[in-house]
């Protein structure tokens, strides 16, 4: 029995600190939240890689609707050989 007093304290303690720490996070906003972080952490560099990526796509799609290949012009493969069909 004391047992199960001790888990539920240290389960109501945990939900309490939680709530305590939680109710900052939607103050700031994320890209703040990373800005701040050092460099050398790994989710600045997910957001930074992330970003160039989506720039990266941005500049890739201009230049194909710039040469007028749209997803109606671009050749699509030849469809794969059938399962179970033998040559």
């Amino acid at each position: 029995m004391k047992k199960a007093w001790v888990i539920a304290a240290v389960v109501a303690g945990g939900a309490l600190l939680a709530k305590a720490l939680g109710s900052g996070v939607g103050k700031t906003e994320i890209g703040e939240r990373i800005a701040a972080m050092p460099d050398t952490s790994p989710p600045k560099w997910i957001y930074t890689n992330v970003t160039a990526i989506r720039a990266n796509t941005d500049r890739i799609l201009a230049l194909l609707e710039e040469q007028g290949l749209t997803s109606a012009g671009v050749e699509q493969s030849p469809p794969a050989p059938e399962a179970g069909r033998e040559a």
